[in-house]
């Protein structure tokens, strides 16, 4: 099995990131469609937390694809060649991916818990930490200055991680949207609310205003990784 693994090792990375990807694009669409009945005020408030519910659990699928995609991703470059860290970094990295991981799903299992809320709002950091790093690194090695390989037929490497850093920024805007319905429904129990529900449904439609880019981004950084173009 380990010599299987070795032998195949890019192969079954890249099966991996295509899985990665797919739960990543549509759990983002299973997410957007869900969002329809939790701000339908016409729905009862139980009914509309079902479907809050509902799009915590397609959510929580979308996030593990996007985690787990840097990781891949980075791997995958290294053997290409583009990527020059590998060995120990590379195992410190998976290191990363599982604590990572592990927060990520402590937060689902527990949300609606003080606990849960406070590692949420640790999850929401790495982001802030994670975001500019992307983005910088990309920005750096496009500009020549590494440190990844950015020379004739490999800057799509650092094009998709652009992307993906960016795109991050839109995942955070549509968690801190979430975030705040899940905090408008204990005062919708209490009795009608005209005025969160028109922030409702101004949430929404930031929300939706961003999906589509959020798509049109997910779908440009997948034509770099798949195709390569430059």
């Amino acid at each position: 099995m380990v010599d299987f693994i070795a032998t195949h090792e890019l192969a079954i990375l890249r099966w991996l990131h295509i899985i990665a990807m797919v739960y990543w694009l549509g759990g983002e669409w299973g997410v957007f469609q869900t969002s329809y009945k939790v701000v339908n005020p016409a729905l009862s408030l139980e009914e509309r937390s079902r479907h809050m519910d509902t799009a915590y659990r397609i959510d929580i699928l979308a996030r593990t694809g996007i985690i787990s995609l840097l990781p891949l991703g980075l791997h995958m470059g290294h053997l290409w060649g583009v990527q020059p860290y590998g060995g120990a970094w590379l195992v410190a990295m998976w290191g990363v991916w599982a604590f990572w991981m592990a927060l990520t799903w402590g937060a689902f299992s527990l949300r609606g818990r003080p606990l849960g809320k406070r590692l949420s709002d640790i999850e929401d950091w790495t982001r802030y930490l994670l975001i500019p790093t992307l983005i910088i690194l990309a920005l750096s090695s496009l500009a020549g200055f590494g440190p990844f390989e950015a020379g004739p037929g490999q800057k799509w490497f650092s094009a998709k991680m652009l992307t993906y850093g960016s795109l991050l920024i839109i995942g955070v805007i549509l968690r801190l949207i979430m975030h705040e319905w899940r905090a408008m429904f204990p005062v919708l129990a209490q009795g009608p609310n005209p005025d969160v529900e028109a922030k409702l449904k101004r949430s929404i439609n930031l929300g939706r205003g961003v999906a589509y880019l959020y798509w049109f981004g997910i779908m440009l950084t997948a034509f770099f990784g798949a195709v390569k173009p430059f």
